[in-house]
């Protein structure tokens, strides 16, 4: 519980409470409004509450993935439940877990070396190096 009384949930707890309130009280001034004949308050009057509710969901739901996270400890790294089902899969199967190097592909050309090649694709790669050698000039300034 003391992962609750941080500073950031803290401030996660007053922002649900003044939303939840204030939405509350505008569903709350959207009934009278509604109430005095002005038609159109009716769905405002029902959309205000939901947007609490959801607040109060979204709120609910990340203090369940704090206090999870917390009984899961630091080996869980805060995923759900799914992540940690394949994590555990992948301890029990013996595979190396950890950081890993990048691996290099070498590229093949699309153009054999020394093949023909297309002139529109040579007139197209002189102008892009035109606008490179010459970047405060606008495309309409190249000379080909």
């Amino acid at each position: 519980m003391k992962r609750l009384w941080t500073p950031a949930w803290i401030a996660r707890h007053v922002a649900m409470v003044v939303l939840v309130v204030s939405f509350l009280g505008l569903g709350w001034w959207q009934i009278t409004r509604a109430a005095d004949g002005n038609s159109i308050s009716w769905g405002y009057a029902i959309e205000w509450p939901v947007f609490a509710a959801f607040v109060v969901f979204v709120w609910w739901r990340e203090l369940r993935h704090t206090l999870r996270s917390a009984v899961d400890g630091p080996s869980a790294g805060g995923e759900e439940a799914g992540g940690d089902i394949m994590a555990g899969a992948a301890l029990s199967s013996g595979a190396p877990t950890g950081v890993r190097r990048p691996v290099r592909v070498a590229r093949v050309s699309a153009v054999p070396a020394g093949g023909p090649e297309d002139a529109d694709l040579a007139a197209y790669n002189r102008y892009l190096a035109w606008l490179n050698a010459n970047p405060g000039s606008r495309p309409g300034d190249y000379p080909g």
